[in-house]
């Protein structure tokens, strides 16, 4: 594996660790404040971005490389509001792909087919990641400041968490 590559890859371990520990963060705010709904999705969404991290370190292992299991910062773990705590959501998966997209790129430009087609998961994974992201903070917009709106979205979102576990 070039260098580059797996330079980036080690990157990425950090970027999903990263993210997995921020949901965690914004599981427990979520939690803290009533919302038990969001917090689970939130817990559920900081398993994922660990599983996501664990596959890539696996991968690197695989492939000889040398992982580096990365120092992380210290997660956001206030929030102004539920919208603001989705925004966050969506602009941490926004990164998250501009950070794929770099790997894709440089896999093309050193013809490492190997690493493009392992991370064809992650670049399918990214847009229904996105697509979530967007649907719950326009879902939040139109909800507006209405109380009795939070108590049914955060219902709702147990429900739409639960489904996207069995798909």
């Amino acid at each position: 594996m070039h260098t580059s590559i797996e330079n980036l890859l080690n990157d990425q371990i950090k970027y999903e660790a990263q993210a997995s520990m921020q949901y965690l963060a914004m599981a427990s705010w979520a939690d803290s404040k009533g919302f038990s709904g969001v917090a689970n999705f939130f817990y559920s969404q900081s398993e994922e971005e660990r599983l996501h991290m664990t596959k890539l370190v696996k991968f690197v292992n695989e492939r000889g490389g040398n992982v580096i299991i990365p120092a992380l910062d210290l997660p956001s773990d206030t929030f102004a509001s539920l919208p603001s705590l989705f925004e966050k959501f969506l602009s941490s998966e926004i990164f998250v792909t501009e950070q794929i997209n770099k790997i894709i790129f440089e896999c093309l430009d050193k013809k490492d087919y190997n690493v493009h087609n392992f991370m064809q998961w992650y670049v399918t994974e990214q847009l229904e990641e996105e697509a979530t992201a967007r649907t719950l903070l326009d879902k939040l917009n139109i909800i507006g400041d209405d109380k009795s709106g939070y108590y049914l979205f955060d219902r709702d979102i147990e429900t739409f968490a639960a489904a996207e576990g069995n798909a």
